[in-house]
């Protein structure tokens, strides 16, 4: 799969891509996280795992060290290592 066909790709599950990126350690983590209402996509408060995520969009995630605001970059295709993940978002300052 080329770089365009994976930021080509379907949107993903807020959950699924929590674990997927390694922001949770487990996809029901992920879920539990979401459904809280504390996340934001594009400043828009969500409250269910099932909110979709694409590239593009800015995520606003309370995380124990912090609020981190993230730019999604591409959309990962498995969850491989820490590396890997971290390349599909940025940090935004």
């Amino acid at each position: 799969m080329s770089d365009d066909e994976v930021s080509e790709r379907e949107p993903l599950r807020l959950d699924k891509w929590l674990w997927l990126t390694r922001f949770c350690k487990t996809r029901a983590i992920g879920q539990k996280l979401a459904g809280k209402g504390r996340i934001r996509i594009n400043g828009r408060v969500v409250d269910k795992p099932h909110a979709l995520v694409r590239v593009g969009d800015v995520l606003t995630l309370p995380l124990p060290a912090g609020v981190k605001v993230i730019r999604i970059l591409s959309l990962p295709v498995r969850r491989g290592p820490a590396v890997e993940a971290q390349a599909t978002y940025d940090v935004v300052p």
